[in-house]
């Protein structure tokens, strides 16, 4: 195994910074136990709501079973929804272009860096949710941990040292089996264990050290990111060498195919609606971490009555967050609203009959099950006009968009890019700024028109068939 840690991209790390990457290691293990020598054997299961793609779920078992001739691994782990909906997307253009997506999470498992991740996951999450709490805390700590800190390449060295403990879950997996991974985590465990087509799908706009998995080919949504890893401006103090073109591309916005093959369709409807005066479809999204719900809820209050007036059908995904519901009730009072909890069948099939149907007053859903969770928005993406969502993964869906505040200073960049390009409005970090633009948006109907052209030109030009390009360069790679 190469030590990854020493050398990233032909740039020498410090004695210091390589301690410091052995320290984090080793606190792992003898924390978690050593299971380098453990035999894990690969299983899969079906995934239910992700049965029209054929997805199946790896898993350890008693005996290893043989994977597809035509599979591909989609190495993730879940980190809010972000990561599984990248993944999601990555796992339908798979199928799209004939392959079996296989479905891999490696926070999923009873393995030494299973449990090192879900330590991070956890520290991060009550991190985030405290940044929304303090504004000190998100101002001195977390806006700067997640726009410089995360950023230097010397934080890359820890990650990749203690990704090493991810290799055991990999020693019954064919090392040939293309392999795309939606965070780095799983990019860095795959090429430990030796994986030669190896995909590193990159969430965010923000160039960041935290994000680097040399010996993957790094996929990029944007220019700009593609710029900010090919010459890793920022990233130390001094000039870096940048990631060499073989081992960067920029594939452009990962989408799912079926958002993707009735897009016009969809706008023609979307623009239908818009005309004819019939209530606005906002959908709003509650993130895995559920933060953000002071705004979340002002968004909500303000709303109600233009629901009242059927200028606006209301739309709320909360995922997998019952109580979230529950304190937004609290919060705002009782409200007439038509609840999906659980009811998944049932969902789909409201869904199915408002594609070209009617639809008035507020929607709640709720699902339990983490992928019913996650492509709740996915169903209503097409039959929504409008989504609120902050400046993360959503960001560059093709749906008209407007952002919450930003939590991380990451996701800044997210929403620049959905403003210059034109498939969104602006980020709006105060209540009375977001509930401003909300009604411009509601009263103003040719900006949503506008970004519904943009939409389509965009699609013309590819600017949404990342999920694709992934695939495609997944299966042609051949990395040594």
């Amino acid at each position: 195994m190469t030590d990854r840690s020493k050398t990233i991209f032909g740039n020498a790390m410090s004695e210091k910074t390589i301690k410091a990457a052995e320290k984090s290691k080793a606190k792992y293990v003898k924390k978690y136990g050593d299971d380098s020598a453990a035999d894990y054997k690969i299983e899969f299961a079906p995934i239910d709501a992700l049965s029209f793609i054929g997805a199946q779920n790896i898993r350890f078992g008693e005996e290893n079973r043989k994977f597809d001739e035509k599979a591909l691994i989609v190495g993730n782990i879940r980190m809010g929804f972000g990561h599984y909906r990248i993944s999601i997307a990555m796992a339908s253009c798979a199928a799209a272009l004939g392959y079996k997506p296989y479905w891999l999470d490696l926070a999923s498992f009873d393995a030494t860096g299973s449990k090192m991740i879900r330590e991070q996951n956890d520290m991060y999450s009550l991190a985030s949710r405290i940044s929304q709490k303090s504004r000190l805390f998100n101002k001195l700590v977390w806006e700067p941990l997640n726009s410089e800190g995360f950023k230097k390449i010397s934080y890359n060295a820890k990650d990749q040292k203690n990704s090493e403990l991810l290799t055991p879950i990999f020693k019954n997996i064919p090392k040939d089996i293309p392999y795309i991974a939606t965070h780095v985590w799983p990019a860095q465990g795959a090429i430990h264990a030796g994986m030669t087509k190896v995909v590193n799908a990159i969430p965010d706009n923000w160039p960041m050290g935290l994000h680097l998995a040399e010996g993957a080919i790094h996929a990029v949504q944007t220019p700009f990111a593609y710029m900010g890893y090919k010459t890793l401006e920022g990233f130390a103090k001094t000039p870096l060498k940048g990631i060499p073109e073989k081992d960067l591309k920029e594939v452009g916005c990962f989408v799912d195919h079926e958002l993707l093959y009735r897009l016009k369709e969809d706008n023609d409807l979307r623009r239908a609606r818009i005309q004819s005066g019939a209530p606005l479809r906002i959908l709003m999204t509650v993130g895995g971490a559920g933060a953000g719900f002071d705004s979340f809820a002002a968004m909500v209050r303000h709303l109600l009555p233009l629901v009242k007036e059927k200028k606006v059908a209301l739309f709320i995904n909360f995922g997998d967050h019952e109580d979230v519901y529950h304190k937004l009730v609290k919060n705002l009072g009782s409200f007439e609203c038509k609840t999906f909890f659980n009811a998944y069948e049932e969902f789909v099939s409201f869904v199915q009959g408002i594609r070209e149907g009617e639809a008035e007053g507020v929607y709640a859903i709720v699902n339990d099950d983490i992928f019913r969770a996650v492509y709740s928005t996915n169903l209503l993406m097409p039959v929504s006009d409008l989504l609120v969502t902050k400046p993360s993964e959503l960001a560059y869906y093709p749906i008209p968009k407007i952002f919450m505040k930003h939590i991380g200073g990451h996701e800044v960049y997210g929403a620049l890019h959905g403003r210059e390009f034109g498939d969104s409005a602006n980020e709006y970090p105060t209540n009375d700024g977001m509930n401003a633009a909300l009604d411009r948006l509601i009263e103003d109907k040719e900006i949503l028109l506008h970004m519904l052209s943009r939409i389509e030109k965009l699609k013309e030009q590819g600017y949404y068939d990342g999920g694709y390009e992934c695939v495609r360069l997944a299966v042609g790679a051949n990395k040594e």
